[in-house]
């Protein structure tokens, strides 16, 4: 009796020609969970309805629709989507040939020794599975890269705004030092997510801080305010800031609430064009949560468009801003970081016209409110 396998899977086994009983028993015998089908409209089906890991094709003939089968089996729009193990009927080196052609992964003549099956069946899975691995961290490191991205944009836009202010022949000298100073504190803050990923790349770099995160709320308004405050008066925008009273906190990383408040205001500095007012608000939400508040008077957003609003790479309209800046990743970056706090984060519709961004976030205990402060 064959023994036991070690690696297991869900099989999609294809009998075009009757189904075979022993097969069955002896894949199921190694653990394996099967799904049988006897038509090729039934296996294209059966991968989207049951998600096999590996393909076996049982009793390959010569006709010309069995070896198109497996061509669409193995082939994804990109790259291969699934094993498929062909078991022939004769031994015949020409199907051989048309079949690997044809995208098999591995070909056996009937009939064939079941520990021989058995032991290639689990090599295919083993590399499927490293495979996916492989994928699912190339996927998270690029995720990654983009958040990091996204962290150094939002400080080197604000160095660009200054320096062309600074440019300007009728520039107000009473805001000279304050240009200066952002230019200054933006460098440092992109210099530090630079350092913070470097760092937590390296083999002994430090390891994210176990115990409970907390932002204090008015601090971190506070702090958009003084960032963003001059950049929007240059658009013709005022910001109104509603500070909460008390020592309201919120339960997510302080950098990470800057980070997804910046995408907000600059979400409303780039579309929101038209003038008027921007209200940046922190407010009690539901129970035990509270809210921050980006609104604008702009043109809100296409009730067409709403639906993919916060998937990555989406513009309003297909509009690319003046500095070429926007890659639609803003909105996808700070729900991921919101939802990933435990929060959740929305638009509507403005009553009377333009845009409203809500983020609610669970309250949570300051550990030191005045220390967390760090206004520009």
């Amino acid at each position: 009796m064959p023994q036991r396998s070690a690696s297991t899977g869900r099989i999609l086994v294809i009998s075009l020609h009757g189904e075979t009983p022993a097969l069955a028993a002896l894949l199921r015998e190694a653990g394996h969970a099967l799904v049988t089908v006897q038509d090729p409209d039934a296996a294209l089906a059966a991968i989207a309805n049951h998600a096999p890991d590996l393909a076996l094709m049982d009793g390959l003939r010569d006709a010309d629709a069995e070896f198109d089968l497996i061509g669409a089996l193995a082939q994804g729009d990109d790259e291969p989507r699934l094993p498929v193990v062909v078991l022939l009927a004769e031994d015949s080196s020409r199907q051989r040939l048309r079949a690997f052609g044809a995208g098999a992964a591995d070909c056996l003549s009937l009939p064939c020794d079941g520990d021989e099956l058995l032991a290639r069946v689990r090599v295919h899975l083993h590399q499927k599975q490293a495979r996916e691995l492989l994928e699912g961290a190339l996927r998270q490191r690029q995720e990654l890269f983009n958040l990091i991205a996204h962290d150094i944009k939002n400080p080197l836009t604000s160095v660009l705004f200054a320096r062309e202010m600074l440019a300007l022949p009728d520039v107000r000298q009473e805001r000279v030092a304050r240009y200066l100073q952002i230019i200054e504190e933006s460098t440092h803050e992109a210099l530090d997510f630079v350092r913070d990923y470097l760092e937590r790349q390296s083999p002994g770099g430090p390891r994210p801080d176990a115990s409970s995160p907390s932002a204090p709320l008015a601090a971190t308004l506070r702090w958009l305010a003084a960032r963003y405050e001059l950049q929007l008066e240059a658009h013709g925008l005022r910001l109104k800031t509603v500070v909460p009273e008390g020592d309201a906190c919120v339960a997510i990383d302080g950098r990470m609430l800057r980070h997804v408040g910046e995408n907000l205001l600059g979400n409303a500095l780039k579309y929101a064009r038209s003038g008027g007012e921007v209200d940046l608000v922190g407010r009690p939400g539901r129970p035990g949560h509270w809210q921050l508040v980006v609104q604008d008077r702009g043109p809100g957003v296409p009730a067409d468009f709403q639906p993919i609003l916060f998937k990555p790479f989406q513009r309003a309209d297909g509009r690319d801003v003046p500095n070429g800046l926007s890659n639609g990743l803003g909105l996808a970056l700070a729900r991921q970081i919101v939802v990933g706090s435990g929060g959740r984060l929305w638009y509507e519709d403005r009553p009377g016209g333009g845009a409203c961004f809500t983020v609610e976030l669970q309250a949570a205990t300051c550990r030191d409110p005045e220390a967390t402060d760090q206004t520009p």
